[in-house]
């Protein structure tokens, strides 16, 4: 009995490399991880035809989960960066799987994320191993393209268009923090950075969408890693300061610490640096207030017209410490 259900683990791990080599997946998008997370994202089991698989909402540790108990090889927890990276991602792209198509503002990075198999591909994998499957793959194949071009058409329309005040307009995606992002840029800056040059927008799905490196470094800022930047950098030329700005929904203020990190950050910067926690409403900063840093600026989508200042002897403003060295 024992031999049989290897048997048939080994066989259905087989087939779904077989149809991922099919569907023109590399080597390493096609190996025995991808198998397993192809079947995981199924929700077949070892036993099942491939006319039962089905397309439920399944995150990277779901699909783990789901091999362990179906076909009981354990995934090591740090081997959710690799299923995530060598796999989903690829599947992603390809449009086998789509991200978050119950909540499409839920931020990439978030860990709710969830992926589903599309309709057309899921069509075509229920007729794996029967006659149909040779004639069903040749026009699944020829039309992946016209799939997968409106499948980015819709995630395009999704997406937050924002303009700068340079007047040229980018878009961002519509998850976390991004909408206040959006209003930080056409609300906060024409009211306190007038005139002001947007050089950095960091979008929940493209850390770097929005990049202006030769300005940083004219400034005298070597571009940091991704993961450490505010949400927005802008200049204010008139001033010359520059305003490092976190938008927060539900992480990231700027605390003692991230206020230490910016400014180890900035180090070197010719601009003087001024700090900014942006929320959407009263009611978003209260639970923070405790954490906010003294001698940073607050300001609040709700009453775009102010600012909240945490001490010191300025109202908006570098402190000393963060002066441009002449």
């Amino acid at each position: 009995m024992a031999k049989t259900k290897q048997s048939e683990r080994e066989k259905k791990l087989k087939s779904a490399m077989e149809i991922l080599r099919s569907l023109g997946f590399a080597p390493k998008q096609s190996n025995e991880v991808a198998g397993y997370t192809l079947l995981a994202c199924l929700d077949l089991k070892p036993g099942q035809s491939w006319s039962e698989a089905a397309a439920p909402l399944r995150g990277i540790t779901p699909v783990i989960d789901f091999v362990a108990t179906a076909y009981g090889l354990r995934y090591a927890p740090n081997t959710r960066e690799t299923i995530r990276d060598e796999a989903v991602k690829y599947f992603v792209e390809a449009g086998l799987l789509l991200r978050n198509p119950d909540d499409p503002e839920r931020p990439t990075n978030s860990g709710k994320t969830v992926y589903q198999v599309e309709a057309h591909a899921l069509e075509l994998i229920r007729t794996f191993d029967t006659l149909e499957w040779s004639g069903k793959l040749k026009v699944y194949l020829a039309s992946r393209d016209r799939i997968r071009k409106g499948l980015e058409r819709d995630r395009k329309l999704a997406r937050i268009p924002v303009k700068l005040p340079s007047g040229k307009t980018v878009t961002i995606s519509p998850g976390g923090q991004n909408p206040l992002i959006r209003t930080v840029i056409e609300e906060f800056c024409p009211r306190f950075v007038a005139g002001g040059t947007v050089i950095y927008i960091g979008d929940a799905e493209d850390k770097f969408l929005h990049l202006d490196a030769e300005y940083l470094q004219r400034l005298g800022v070597a571009i940091p890693a991704p993961a450490k930047m505010p949400d927005v950098v802008v200049h204010d030329t008139h001033r010359n300061w520059l305003l490092l700005i976190e938008a927060v929904t539900s992480a990231g203020p700027v605390d003692r610490k991230r206020r230490r990190e910016l400014k180890d950050l900035f180090a070197g910067c010719k601009a003087g640096l001024v700090f900014v926690t942006a929320f959407a409403n009263r009611e978003a900063m209260r639970s923070f207030l405790t954490q906010l840093s003294w001698e940073t600026e607050v300001w609040i989508a709700d009453d775009p017209d102010h600012l909240i200042h945490f001490n010191g002897e300025r109202f908006l403003g570098p402190y000393p410490d963060v002066l441009p060295q002449n």
